[in-house]
């Protein structure tokens, strides 16, 4: 039996894993649960799961889950705030930590859990993406595993099992289009959130969806397998895959290319983090390609999808910039749910936040640089809102 604890245990990869547990107790025993804010959730997962220790991020929800679980029969140790998150990661004996939290938020709980020696279920992709210079020396220093749990990254470690060091030529990671693959450039001037949150594939957060819908999720995904795989940027290429069925694929040296493939199904990307270097048995729906149909590509549209070419450029400048990159985005999706700026603004807010930090950035930036840019990132982003608000080419849709 494997020792697990979950970071964002109320969020789509959290409720997922513990589906996972729930099916195999046999397999998985859940010892922490850490989430934001979703007091009720949290109760009912304490009830059915009975952690050893919990946190909640929000400090002021600690007195409202105190009461809602104080009729239960057992009580776990129950912390707030980030400090809470961050011992929910390396508490106890724990060996796999799945982290996802949404955000730069889990770079830090990442980094506690690697500190005590535990192995990463990743599922938070800005993990690498603000912190891989960080992260992956104390990966190797604490000599613990790193293993992707996202659908992507998964396929693509997947396909590498057998593969001789030196071996891979190219990544080629599948991209589902998002809500707008079958849009017009002239129709992103009219979209609202609403729109943006209708994913034709996924179920997933609402930061993540508007991540796919703008593309900049793969972008994101571009430079964390950069990180994760060591491959250099030129070899790292997108295509438009509407069905995603082909969760992504590798080229080797002699061009034969091996692909993984599923239905769009998080759990098993999942399972696989967890249970590696093992494959359990499952009931799940197996994959019929006759039922599947046509699997068909095209190459992305970048006048569409410029965040796609913004995470290309951040990643290739090295240092903190894709930290600056993550952060910017973040921000902005946050102020265009918040309907405070438009959907072609967050491209065009990213940009100039990352511009502006070029004669900031250090080529080998410390973790106290990587937690400034985040900071300086965000609140540049503030201020481009503003100014692009005094242009006729921004509107504001409140």
């Amino acid at each position: 039996m494997k020792k697990i604890s979950i970071l964002g245990s109320t969020g789509s990869i959290g409720t997922q894993t513990l589906d996972i547990v729930n099916q195999y107790p046999e397999q998985f025993q859940v010892v922490g649960l850490a989430t934001r804010s979703n007091v009720e959730l949290l109760a009912k997962q304490i009830k059915q799961f009975r952690p050893e220790i919990v946190a909640i991020g929000d400090e002021n929800k600690l007195g409202t889950l105190k009461e809602a679980i104080a009729s239960f029969d057992y009580s776990p140790i129950l912390l707030a705030g980030e400090e809470g998150v961050i011992e929910v990661a390396r508490y106890g004996d724990s060996q796999s930590i799945v982290t996802g939290i949404v955000g730069c938020a889990g770079l830090l709980p990442t980094i506690a859990a690697i500190e005590a020696g535990k192995d990463i279920a990743l599922a938070n992709k800005e993990t690498l993406i603000a912190g891989g210079p960080v992260v992956l020396p104390l990966v190797e220093k604490y000599g613990v595993k790193l293993l992707p749990a996202d659908s992507e990254h998964s396929a693509i470690f997947q396909c590498l099992q057998g593969v001789p060091d030196g071996g891979l030529r190219r990544i080629i990671l599948t991209a589902s289009g998002g809500a707008f693959r079958d849009w017009s450039v002239e129709q992103l001037k009219y979209v609202t959130v609403q729109d943006a949150l209708k994913h034709p594939n996924w179920s997933m957060g609402q930061k993540i969806t508007v991540d796919s819908a703008t593309l900049m999720n793969k972008g994101l995904e571009v430079i964390e397998a950069h990180f994760l795989f060591g491959m250099d940027y030129k070899d790292i290429d997108i295509v438009i895959h509407p069905q995603s069925i082909i969760h992504s694929l590798i080229e080797l040296q002699d061009t034969s290319v091996l692909a993984q493939l599923g239905w769009p199904d998080m759990r098993l990307p999942l399972l696989y983090s967890l249970s590696w270097p093992e494959r359990i048995y499952t009931d799940w729906k197996p994959l019929d390609l006759v039922k599947a149909g046509s699997l068909t590509f095209r190459e992305p549209d970048h006048d569409k999808y410029p965040c796609m070419q913004l995470a290309y450029a951040a990643g290739k400048a090295g240092g903190a910039m894709s930290a600056v990159l993550n952060a910017a985005n973040e921000q902005a999706v946050a102020l265009f749910l918040a309907e405070k700026i438009a959907f072609l603004d967050i491209p065009r807010v990213i940009e100039i936040t990352c511009d502006r930090f070029t004669s900031h950035n250090s080529s080998t930036p410390s973790l106290e640089d990587i937690l400034e840019a985040d900071n300086w990132a965000r609140k540049m982003v503030l201020m481009a809102t503003e100014e692009l608000g005094k242009t006729s080419h921004f509107v504001s849709l409140k």
